[in-house]
């Protein structure tokens, strides 16, 4: 349980800020103010019912204890102690993860990139159905999706595809995706009916902002060159693809559709992308140098999750979650009982580490 000495300091800023607001402070104060009023709300919200409850609880407690509490209403209190209990219990729990240290990222759109890895052109077909999984369950969302650079394959698919995902909280919902992801099917192509692995990358990264990464105009250099379509279809006679390079990292982003205009404005979107990403990478990876017994690097080249055509499976490994609901996930439906998953272990895996460093 919280000490009492935080639950107080809490309660107190949250109603300091309320004073602070009504005094008519300048825009961007009031911004700023009411962003932490905010966050702060639920957690208010469930401090007070806490304290209800257990105000509720100490009346029942004293009746129990008070000999000339009668046989009924004692049994009455007897039954609704252990209820009451309960529901505290349940409060603190909810309390403690809603102050669980905040991903700063994770309010935000984010850029998805799904890339075929090992299997040629069955890597890439299976890249497409990612895509279009993501692209299904963003929809479903309410979340818009546009898609700012791809590559066909061969014979379908994508060898790689970068999408703009924008919605509040996206990044939060769609960031444990990010990992190689392997398929067990028989390929179309395949006569003699043999399963075959293949693989595809994905990767989740939060969009960035202007107010986020700085890119001085020095720092890059920007080339344009002729766009080329699948088959010789909508080849620009005119220059249109642009590539940007960032010199100090050596980043380079290409958009290839058709307005050259559109182009530059897709591709300086996906590099301070890339570089906010690098940012918080660099960040993330000395966090975790410093914090001892860390399992598992989350590194994008281990391969997270399976999905297993035959047996209609689809196991997420780092959570030893299975489920035989394969068409229902492909198709978006089903991807929520996975991230759902995936952020509890997360949570708890927060919790498990606040202990340990408090002992």
């Amino acid at each position: 349980m919280l000490p009492v000495e935080k639950i107080n300091q809490l309660l107190a800023r949250h109603s300091e800020i309320e004073g602070q607001m009504v005094a008519n402070p300048d825009p961007e104060t009031y911004v700023k103010l009411a962003s932490e009023f905010s966050e702060l709300a639920p957690v208010v919200e469930k401090i007070k019912s806490m304290q209800a409850i257990q105000a509720d609880l100490d009346g029942l407690v004293e009746l129990l204890g008070d000999a000339d509490t009668d046989a009924e209403m004692r049994e009455m209190a007897e039954e609704e102690k252990p209820v009451l209990e309960a529901q505290i219990e349940q409060l603190q729990a909810g309390l403690q993860l809603l102050l669980l240290p905040k991903d700063r990222a994770d309010d935000k759109s984010a850029i998805l990139e799904v890339r075929a890895g090992t299997g040629g052109s069955e890597a890439a077909l299976f890249a497409g159905d990612l895509f279009r999984m993501y692209q299904r369950h963003a929809e479903s969302k309410g979340w818009k999706v546009e898609v700012l650079s791809s590559s066909e394959g061969e014979v379908g698919g994508y060898k790689e595809i970068v999408a703009s995902i924008k919605g509040k909280g996206v990044f939060a919902r769609l960031k444990f995706e990010s990992g190689v992801h392997r398929v067990q099917r028989v390929p179309e192509t395949e006569s003699g009916g043999r399963v075959h692995t293949s693989a595809a990358t994905v990767a989740v990264l939060p969009e960035a902002e202007d107010i986020d990464i700085e890119v001085r105009n020095e720092d890059i250099r920007i080339d344009t060159m002729r766009a080329s379509g699948a088959g010789g279809q909508h080849v620009n006679t005119t220059d249109s693809a642009v590539r940007i390079t960032h010199i100090p990292t050596g980043i380079v982003v290409l958009s290839s559709e058709k307005s050259q205009h559109q182009n530059r404005a897709n591709a300086m979107k996906e590099l301070r992308t890339r570089l906010y990403d690098a940012e918080r990478q660099k960040a993330d990876k000395e966090r975790a140098d410093s914090r001892r017994g860390q399992v598992g690097s989350g590194d994008r080249s281990e391969r997270i999750r399976t999905y297993n055509y035959p047996q209609g499976r689809v196991s997420d490994h780092r959570i030893n979650l299975t489920l035989y609901k394969l068409d229902r996930i492909i198709m978006g439906e089903g991807l929520d009982e996975i991230i759902d998953a995936l952020i509890t272990d997360y949570q708890a895996s927060q919790l498990a580490a606040i202990g340990d460093d408090s002992e």
